[in-house]
C-alpha cells in the first residue's frame, strides 16, 4: 500500500495497482493528475543511443509526470516491421519507468514509396495502433489513402507529419519577415495547411482516423475545425514549444530553436492556444526530439531540427494555458490515451481507476539546467529559464517511478 496526497483529493490509497480509497478530509499542497500520456516521443533507440535510449527517455518521461509514451518510428533501423517495434516495446518493459508504446512507420524505411508491414505490426506483441512517418510527410496521396484504408480495419490511426516537401526544399525557419531579415530560406505555412486539407478530405472519404502531428499555424487550426464540423475522424496535437515560443527566437541563430515545423508568429501562437481551449486541437504532445552535441551545436543550416520536451512540458502548459487542471488532465492524459488506444491510461484520479498518477507541486520554482535533465541530450530551448511547478512523484500502476523529484531507478 502507498499513501500519497493531492490538493483537491486529500489522501489517496492504492492497493493491487488500483486506487481503492480517497480521503477528501486530508489536504496537501500537491495537484494529483492522471499519469500523463505523450503521443509523440523520439527515443532514438535502436540506432542513435548517443542521443537517447529507451531507458533514458523513459526516465525523462517519468520525471515529467508521464506514465506512457508513444515512441516514434524514425529509428535506425526504422520501426517498420514487427521485429523492430517488438524490440522497442520490450526495451520499454525492461526499463519499467513508463509504458512505451511503439509507433509503426507508414512506409518502408520512411521512404514514402511502399506501405510498411502495418498488419504485422498491429498483430505483434507491441499491438501497434498508431502509424507515422514523422520527420517525413506521406506526400503521395494514393499511398496515404491506402494507409488510411488499411488501418481502418483494426481502428488504427495514421499520424501525419503535414509538410508538402516540394514547398519546403532548403527551408530553415518560418517564411516571413524574420527569415528574410536573417537570410534564411522560409518554411511557408501553406506547406502544412495543404497536406492537412488533403488528408482531412481523404479521411472523410475513407471513414478512417487521421491524426495531425505538431500543428503550428493559424490556418491549420481553421482547417481542423472545418474537418471536425464535417464529422470526420480527425484529431490533432500541439507541442508546448509551439504554444510558447515564436520565430523571433531565431534572431540569434541559436540552433536550439530550430525545429520542424518551425516556430511561427505570435498570431499563430494565439490561434493554437485558442484552438486547444475550444477543442479543435485535442491534446498536447511533446515531440521530444533529443540530438547529440554534434548534430545540434553547429551552424544553424547544418543543425538537426528538434527540442527536448518531456521534463518541461507540464510546466510550460501551465504557464501558457493556466492552471485549469481538468482541462490539463484531458489534454495531456485522457485525450492522447484515447487517440492511441491505451486503455490503462488517461483515467480520472478516482476510486477504482488504475493507479497511474502524477503529483505536481505548483508552488515550486526551478531553473532549467540542461546538464541536470535525464535525457542523454542537452537541446532544451528553456536553458536558464525559471519555471513554476514541477513533478514531485509519479506512480505507474501503483509503483513509484519518481519520488521527491528523483527517479526511483
Amino acid at each position: 500500500m502507498t499513501v500519497i496526497s493531492g490538493t483537491h483529493l486529500g489522501e489517496i490509497e492504492i492497493e493491487d495497482q488500483t486506487i481503492v480509497r480517497i480521503d477528501p478530509a486530508k489536504k496537501g499542497g500537491l495537484i494529483a493528475l492522471p499519469g500523463l500520456v505523450d503521443l509523440h516521443t523520439h527515443l532514438r533507440e535502436p540506432g542513435r543511443e548517443d542521443a537517447e535510449t529507451v531507458e533514458s527517455g523513459s526516465r525523462a518521461a517519468a520525471l515529467g509526470g508521464y506514465t506512457a509514451v508513444c515512441a516514434m518510428a524514425n529509428t535506425s533501423p526504422v520501426a517498420d516491421t514487427a521485429g523492430v517495434v517488438e524490440q522497442v516495446w520490450r526495451l520499454g518493459r525492461e526499463a519499467g519507468l513508463v509504458d512505451v508504446q511503439p509507433v509503426g512507420a507508414v512506409t518502408v524505411g520512411l521512404a514514402g514509396e511502399q506501405l510498411a508491414e502495418l498488419g504485422a505490426m498491429a498483430d505483434s506483441a507491441a499491438r501497434v495502433r498508431v502509424f507515422s512517418d514523422d520527420g517525413h510527410c506521406v506526400s503521395d496521396p494514393r499511398l496515404m489513402r491506402r494507409a488510411l484504408e488499411y488501418v481502418k480495419a483494426f481502428d488504427g490511426v495514421v499520424a501525419q507529419h503535414a509538410e508538402e516537401p516540394r514547398l519546403t526544399v532548403g527551408a530553415q525557419m518560418n517564411e516571413g519577415e524574420v527569415a528574410a531579415r536573417l537570410g534564411l530560406t522560409g518554411w511557408p505555412a501553406v506547406a502544412e495547411e495543404a497536406i492537412i486539407a488533403r488528408d482531412a478530405l481523404m479521411a472523410g472519404h475513407v471513414g478512417a482516423r487521421l491524426h495531425v502531428c505538431h500543428v503550428s499555424t493559424a490556418g491549420s487550426v481553421e482547417l481542423i475545425r472545418w474537418a471536425k464540423s464535417k464529422g470526420w475522424r480527425v484529431t490533432a496535437e500541439v507541442t508546448p514549444h509551439h504554444l510558447l515560443l515564436t520565430e523571433d527566437r531565431a534572431t540569434g541563430y541559436d540552433p536550439v530553436f530550430k525545429v520542424n515545423p518551425p516556430l511561427r508568429t505570435q498570431a499563430d501562437v494565439d490561434a493554437l492556444r485558442a484552438g486547444l481551449r475550444d477543442g479543435t486541437i485535442d491534446c498536447v504532445a511533446t515531440d521530444h526530439a533529443p540530438h547529440s552535441v554534434e548534430d545540434k551545436e553547429c551552424e544553424w543550416a547544418y543543425a538537426r531540427p528538434g527540442m527536448l520536451g518531456l521534463e518541461t512540458a507540464l510546466a510550460i502548459v501551465v504557464k501558457t494555458m493556466g492552471p485549469d487542471w481538468d482541462r490539463i488532465a484531458e489534454w495531456m492524459s485522457a485525450a492522447p490515451a484515447r487517440i492511441a488506444g491505451l486503455q490503462g491510461h488517461g483515467h480520472a484520479v478516482e476510486v477504482g481507476a488504475p493507479a497511474n498518477i502524477a503529483l505536481f507541486d505548483p508552488a515550486v520554482t526551478w531553473t532549467v539546467d540542461p546538464t541536470a535533465l535525464a535525457s542523454r541530450s542537452r537541446n532544451t530551448p528553456y536553458a536558464g529559464t525559471e519555471l513554476r511547478g514541477r513533478i514531485v512523484a509519479t506512480y505507474l500502476r501503483g509503483e513509484p517511478t519518481v519520488l521527491n523529484g528523483k527517479a526511483t531507478r
